[in-house]
């Protein structure tokens, strides 16, 4: 594989205007280099949003079932390349093989799932309080789109976005994370080789600030969606207001795990250690929160500690790792400084907190689960997202109070509960602030036919997959036709 990369802008690989590059690197070893990209600026953007501005009207007139069946094959490409695709996964962004695999799975379902919403596009039909006239609504597509990605889904989220933008008529700038530009690259190469017109779909490397700024702040962008952290989803949402683009931001979570004093604890322990250590912690639904009632509390800690203790850290390549180095040096260190925050505190470190640095840990970015006890509400370490292999457990007396701490963050993005008792379960169901609830499952795990998205300071009321992810990429039209041969006032007294 050539190790000397490009942006794809108009249906053409070109160079950044600078000729500046970045590398990639393995995080498990940092001798694995798989690549340079361009580091592109405003410039660069300009280009690629005039490419993508140029092929927008002959995009939109595209019938929605054609558009969508380049999404429909670019996913059947994905699975003939679903094992090589996992493993270059795992080299670039580190997680484990059986994490990756299931990332491009993910992708290919959700392209199998985007491409049947072209053959639907629902609108809706309804009444008119007049005769002789028919009214309905249709979807009309948002225009140009700016796709802001992360790295730690690398393959999912990006088709999250490009799919339905695509298949609702919208043409795009794609700006991946610059920690995982290889997936990206093969990604929009994969719309490349199934004939997608030049221009529909534009891919611009770079840094969020040289190159997701410009393209946030174009003028020639209608539509932003961005996943990442609160603090840039915030200017994000602030430039958009300003220049009053549509914009679409999911921020991440605080998640939590409930355990009543009914729940099976073998199935809550490896919810517990599955969700909060999975991908090193470094999922937007990781279990950072653990609310265990007073009568299970001491049980389930001491089953906790000894899952925990079983799992191997190591690279992802390995197939009896569970938990993979974090992504780079700098997200490592900020893990490590939020440990020693949550020790200040008063939290205590039941296991793990350090760094591993031994044989085989040398060339990599790697850190011990760590799970924490005599976590209160109140502490950083359980309103702040760590976005790392750390969690903690915090005490509560009744449902309500459970409930109660769940609820007393700024996100509200994911939340489970294990309960045998109908009654608990549904009062959960009621009064949890969170957009996706899970009863006797963990916090991670989304499927691609239901919404996906959080309250509060996850984002903006937006969802992401199922056909809600439509809504993102596309305007309501109402369409009402008279035939009455005449001009008919509506809510006139006639």
């Amino acid at each position: 594989m050539d190790s000397e990369h490009r942006n794809y802008v108009g249906g053409r690989w070109v160079d950044a205007a600078s000729g500046r590059t970045l590398t990639s690197l393995n995080p498990a070893d940092h001798d694995d280099v798989l690549g340079t990209f361009p580091a592109s600026a405003a410039d660069d953007v300009a280009r690629a949003v005039e490419a993508a501005r140029a092929a927008y009207p002959a995009w939109r007139r595209t019938p929605v079932p054609k558009r969508a069946d380049y999404v429909l094959r670019v996913g059947l490409i994905l699975e003939q390349r679903k094992e090589e695709l996992a493993r270059l996964m795992t080299r670039e962004m580190g997680k484990t093989l059986r994490e990756t695999r299931a990332d491009v799975q993910e992708g290919i379902d959700f392209c199998h799932y985007m491409a049947g919403e072209g053959r639907r596009f629902f609108g809706l039909t309804m009444p008119a309080e007049l005769p002789s006239k028919f009214s309905m609504t249709v979807r009309h597509p948002a225009g140009v789109a700016a796709l802001i990605t992360p790295w730690n889904f690398p393959i999912a989220i990006p088709l999250w976005k490009i799919a339905p933008a695509l298949v609702c008529g919208c043409t795009a700038v794609f700006k991946p994370a610059e920690d995982t530009p290889l997936l990206a690259t093969i990604l929009v190469q994969l719309f490349e080789e199934v004939g997608l017109p030049p221009g529909v779909l534009n891919l611009v490397h770079g840094l969020g600030e040289e190159a997701g700024a410009p393209l946030v702040e174009h003028p020639g962008i209608d539509v932003v969606s961005f996943t990442g952290s609160r603090e840039v989803g915030t200017i994000v949402a602030e430039v958009c207001a300003r220049l009053g683009k549509r914009c679409s931001l999911e921020l991440g979570g605080k998640n939590a795990l409930i355990v009543m004093p009914d729940a099976d604890l073998d199935l809550a322990v490896e919810a517990a250690a599955w969700g909060a250590f999975a991908t090193s912690g470094q999922r937007c639904t990781s279990t950072s929160r653990l609310i265990v009632t007073d009568e299970v509390r001491a049980e389930f800690t001491r089953r906790l500690l000894e899952r925990v203790a079983t799992m191997k850290v190591g690279s992802g390549l390995e197939p009896d790792v569970e938990l993979a180095p974090l992504i780079n040096a700098k997200q490592k260190e900020r893990v490590l400084e939020y440990v020693g925050v949550g020790t200040q505190e008063g939290a205590v470190v039941l296991t793990g907190g350090h760094e591993l640095t031994g044989p085989g840990y040398e060339r990599g970015n790697f850190l011990e689960p760590t799970v924490f006890d005599n976590m209160t509400p109140g502490m950083r370490i359980a309103q702040e997202e760590i976005f790392g292999p750390v969690t903690g457990i915090i005490a509560a007396s009744t449902l309500q109070e459970a409930i109660e701490i769940a609820n007393s963050t700024e996100y509200g993005l994911s939340c489970a509960i294990y309960t045998r008792d109908i009654g608990a379960t549904f009062i959960a169901i009621n009064e949890l602030e969170f957009g996706v609830v899970y009863v006797n499952a963990p916090t991670i795990g989304a499927e691609v036919q239901l919404p996906f998205g959080g309250m509060k300071g996850t984002g903006n009321g937006h969802r992401e997959a199922g056909p809600q992810a439509l809504d993102e990429f596309t305007e309501w039209k109402a369409v009402s036709v008279d035939f009455s041969g005449k001009v008919q006032k509506a809510q006139m007294d006639e």
